[in-house]
């Protein structure tokens, strides 16, 4: 939420913007330890549970039991009837374990990995380093994390991808392309949903070899191998990217690097496109202000604690692609979990 800088001529000025905001760990750290103890997926397809009931279920006393099931009621991820707690319909599409759209995994990794290292956001601020990992030790910031958590993280991930690429394949006009190159394309979240959207889309997942695999193996399950495919590279080591489509995705991959890299990624965009072809740049943008919308401004902050880089603005991006040549470059914005908007581009 952004705090009021002013307040009514007939209303004096009050902190409560500021306890919300101070305070705002709480839900997550709730949200966080009922994932952990695995509440929503316990509660799930049951007739609900009571205080008494979960203390002996946990094995915990009554009083955290009654507190936690009324903390996540109030946060609208539990509702209660007769007496009894059930998961709400947002628990039960996305935080229930095994569901296709489970959602705990970012949870997961966020309390794990992000939630410790934002609590040394000074030095990050005062180093201008990253905190998650060091460069000076490690090759990048998943080097050296556990892999099972990897594993959980990126089923997350698919879910947060599915419901973006959802939203930017209605926002972006996508109707002239027939073969689509996903920079990055993690576990081909958007790959599959554009390909549902249009029936005669091809594309190609070009990612590190074992995210290629994962990737794979949503593929098969959506029944789309026969028209999206995957190619292992890397966009930095590889002299080029693969050829031969005519639109080219950066989903949430160029907030992760410093401008001479972001550059460098483009540059390799606009050489492996044809005339005609398009460059579609889908992140949580910051506005041309700088003043936010809260969401891309702290995201920024999170790549100074994960990354090199930082969110950058439509006017940044238009700025690097003209200067490689793209022409009617535009900004189309759209409201989605994971981006809200797009920079498009066309090679002449």
């Amino acid at each position: 939420m952004k705090v009021a800088a002013t307040a009514g001529t007939d209303q004096a000025l009050s902190p409560v913007p500021l306890m919300q905001l101070t305070t705002g760990f709480w839900a997550f750290k709730t949200l966080a330890a009922a994932h952990d103890l695995d509440l929503f997926s316990r509660l799930s397809g049951t007739a609900g549970t009571t205080s008494a009931e979960l203390a002996e279920t946990l094995g915990i006393h009554p009083r955290p039991a009654d507190m936690l099931l009324t903390g996540c009621a109030a946060l609208g991820l539990l509702a209660r009837t007769n007496g009894r707690y059930v998961n709400s319909p947002l628990a039960e599409e996305f935080l229930v374990r095994g569901k296709p759209y489970d959602f705990g995994g970012w949870v997961e990794m966020l309390d794990r990995r992000l939630y410790p290292a934002w609590g040394k956001l000074t030095d990050g601020i005062r180093t201008n380093r990253p905190i998650t990992w060091d460069p000076d030790r490690q090759s990048s910031l998943f080097d050296g994390e556990d892999p099972e958590l990897l594993a959980v993280f990126w089923e997350a991930m698919h879910s947060l991808s599915t419901f973006t690429a959802r939203t930017l394949g209605t926002a972006v006009d996508l109707s002239g392309t027939r073969r689509l190159l996903d920079v990055g394309g993690g576990s081909a979240a958007f790959d599959i949903e554009l390909c549902r959207q249009h029936p005669g889309l091809t594309a190609t997942v070009f990612e590190l070899p074992m995210v290629c695999e994962i990737a794979a193996r949503k593929i098969k399950e959506a029944g789309l191998a026969e028209r999206i495919q995957t190619t292992a590279g890397d966009f930095f080591a590889d002299p080029s990217l693969p050829a031969g489509h005519d639109t080219i995705l950066l989903s949430m991959i160029l907030h992760d690097w410093a401008e001479d890299d972001c550059r460098s990624i483009l540059g390799k965009c606009w050489e492996a496109l044809p005339g005609g072809g398009q460059v579609i740049i889908s992140e949580l943008l910051v506005n041309d202000e700088r003043t936010g919308p809260p969401a891309a401004a702290m995201m920024s902050l999170n790549m100074l604690v994960e990354t090199e880089g930082r969110n950058y603005t439509p006017a940044e991006y238009r700025r690097w692609l003209d200067d490689l040549g793209f022409q009617d470059t535009r900004t189309v914005w759209f409201e989605a979990a994971g981006a809200n908007g797009a920079v498009v581009g066309r090679k002449p």
